[in-house]
C-alpha cells in the first residue's frame, strides 16, 4: 500500500513538473537564486521586505482579473478605476470629511464604475477587450477633470490605522501580505464552494451552454466586472498605504500589462473555463521577483518593458497552443 501511494505522489510531482504551473515554479526558484547569487543587495532584508510588499499588490489586482479572465472576459481598465478611486477618496478626506466616509465614496465610485462596464459588456454586447479600454480612458478623464487636478495625492494627515496597511505588520507578516493571503483564500473558496465560482466556471468553458442550463450570464458578468474594480480599489489602497500616496501616472505604466503577465504565466488561459488562485501566487512570485531583479540591475525601464513584452507575447502564444479556442470563442471575438 505504502509503495503505491508512493508511485502515486511521485506520478502527481512528474506532472506538476511537466505542467506549466511548475515549470513557471521552477523558473521562479531559478530567478530567485540566480539573482541572490549575482546581486548581493537582492537577498538583503530591505529588498525582500520590499519585494514582498510589491508582489502582494501586483497579486491582488491579479486575483481581481483572473475572475473575469475565468469567465472569459478581461478588464484592462482595472489601473484606471485604481488611481480615480483612491485619489478622489484623499481629495475628499482633505475637505474636511472623515477617512472612513472619504474610502467608503471611493469604494461606491469603484463598484459604480464596475458595474457600468458590466453593463456596457453583458447587455450592449461590447467585446471586452474594447469595453474596458474606452472605459478605462473615460474613467481617467472624468478623474482629472472634476475630482483632482493633482497627479500625486497624498495620504490624508492623521490617518494612523490606515498606514498599517501598507507599513504595518501582524506578527512579524506585513500586513500586506495578510491582505493578498486573505484575498486568495476568499477567492478560492469562492470559485471553489460557491455556485457564483461553479457558474463562473461554466460560462468560461461555454457561454452558451451555460445560458441553456439557467445561467443568468448577464448579472454574473456585472457581478464579476464589479468585484474586479472593488479588488483594484483595495489595491490601490494597499499601495497607497505602503507609498503614504498614490500617483495617477499609474495610467499610463505598463502595469496592466504585468497583470496579464502574472495570469497568463500562472496559467490561467485567456480562452476561458480554467485556472485556480495557486496559478495567480506562482505568477505573482516569478513576474515579482523578475521585476525586482532587473530593477536592482539598472536595467533601462525600455529594456524592462521589451523583456516583459517578449515573456507576454511567448505566454500568450504557449497558452493558444496548450489551450486552443474554440470556434465559439473566435466567432465571439472577445479578446
Amino acid at each position: 500500500m505504502s509503495g503505491a501511494v508512493a508511485q502515486g505522489n511521485q506520478a502527481q510531482l512528474s506532472g506538476l513538473l511537466k505542467s506549466q504551473e511548475g515549470i513557471v515554479l521552477v523558473l521562479a526558484v531559478l530567478a530567485f537564486v540566480l539573482f541572490s547569487l549575482l546581486l548581493p543587495s537582492f537577498f538583503s532584508p530591505g529588498n525582500i521586505l520590499a519585494l514582498i510588499r510589491s508582489v502582494s499588490i501586483l497579486g491582488i489586482l491579479a486575483l481581481g482579473m483572473a475572475l473575469v479572465v475565468i469567465a472569459r472576459g478581461i478588464d484592462v481598465s482595472m489601473i484606471a478605476t485604481m488611481v480615480v478611486s483612491v485619489s478622489w477618496a484623499f481629495v475628499i478626506a482633505r475637505s474636511g470629511y472623515s477617512l472612513e466616509f472619504a474610502l467608503l465614496v471611493g469604494a461606491l465610485f469603484a463598484v459604480v464604475a464596475g458595474v457600468l462596464i458590466g453593463v456596457l459588456i453583458a447587455f450592449g454586447e461590447v467585446a471586452p477587450i474594447f469595453a474596458t479600454l474606452a472605459a478605462g480612458s473615460v474613467i481617467y478623464g472624468l478623474g482629472r477633470t472634476f475630482f483632482f487636478t493633482l497627479e500625486m495625492q497624498n495620504v490624508p494627515p492623521d490617518a494612523g490605522w490606515f498606514s498599517l496597511i501598507g507599513q504595518g505588520r501582524i506578527l512579524g507578516v506585513p500586513v500586506t501580505v495578510v491582505v493578498f493571503g486573505v484575498l486568495c483564500l476568499a477567492l478560492h473558496l469562492v470559485l471553489s464552494r460557491t455556485r457564483f465560482g461553479w457558474q463562473t466556471y461554466a460560462m468560461g468553458n461555454n457561454p452558451g451552454a451555460a445560458r441553456i442550463t439557467g445561467i443568468s450570464n448577464r448579472p454574473m458578468i456585472v457581478a464579476q466586472y464589479a468585484i474586479s474594480a472593488l479588488v483594484a480599489y483595495g489595491a490601490g489602497l494597499v499601495l497607497a498605504s505602503s507609498a503614504s500616496a498614490i500617483n495617477a501616472r499609474l495610467f499610463n505604466s505598463t502595469m496592466i500589462y504585468d497583470i496579464l503577465l502574472v495570469v497568463v504565466l500562472g496559467g490561467i488561459g485567456l480562452n476561458g473555463g480554467h485556472g485556480k488562485v495557486r496559478n495567480v501566487i506562482l505568477g505573482t512570485i516569478f513576474v515579482g521577483i523578475l521585476l525586482n531583479g532587473m530593477t536592482i540591475m539598472n536595467i533601462p525601464y525600455t529594456i524592462q518593458n521589451l523583456v516583459k513584452g517578449v515573456v507576454l507575447l511567448l505566454a500568450i502564444v504557449i497558452d493558444s497552443l496548450v489551450n486552443p479556442r474554440d470556434e465559439q470563442t473566435s466567432q465571439q471575438g472577445d479578446l
